[in-house]
């Protein structure tokens, strides 16, 4: 059995990366620097790519993601567009997309990733 390893864990409730058996998981991120979905989104891959850059490993090795919207009819496509650009079309994960109330009434999107080593 290998071991957990958990990274970036400063925070009292969670670690930010918990690696596993080759598999990385990371925490739901946030952006609170943007004011809209499209760049609430920006940041938030921004800070999924420095995460698992930690962790050893890219964004080409995607396995799934969950993605919360606040509101699916004005922040999906705004969120999808950046995601898309981001993607690589060769490693594109499992995915699923729901609309939910976010820990803060500023966020608009928040997004988790689980990701081979």
């Amino acid at each position: 059995m290998s071991d957990i390893v958990r990274l970036q864990d400063d925070d009292p409730r969670m670690s930010q990366i918990v690696i596993h058996g080759g598999i990385v998981y990371l925490s739901g991120q946030v952006d609170q620097e943007a004011t809209d979905a499209e760049g609430q989104t920006k940041g938030i891959l921004a800070k999924i790519d420095t995460l698992l850059a930690a962790a050893g490993t890219d964004k080409s090795k995607l396995i799934s993601a969950q993605i919360w919207v606040k509101d699916i009819s004005q922040h999906f496509k705004p969120m999808n567009k950046v995601w898309c650009a981001w993607l690589d079309p060769k490693a594109k994960p499992v995915r699923a997309t729901v609309e939910a109330n976010l820990a803060l009434p500023n966020l608009l999107v928040e997004i988790q990733v689980t990701c081979a080593v």
